[in-house]
């Protein structure tokens, strides 16, 4: 790397709204985050999952597309 063009990576403390705390390094020294691997419903296994069937049979309707 060439010196003196490169910003200065500092220790990290990655706050989630939850209250999970990552340490990391980054370029700032605190970051703020609405949602994390902890929090998040993919992850926590509590995600919903929408009936995509449903709505390509509606649109199929709709619009009169046959397969």
């Amino acid at each position: 790397m060439k010196q003196g063009i490169h910003p200065e990576y500092k220790t990290a403390t990655i706050t989630c709204a939850c209250g999970n705390v990552v340490e990391t390094r980054s370029t700032v020294t605190s970051i703020h985050v609405d949602i994390c691997s902890q929090c998040h419903p993919f992850f926590t296994g509590k995600q919903k999952l929408v009936d995509a069937a449903g709505r390509v049979e509606k649109f199929r309707r709709k619009y009169g597309i046959k397969e």
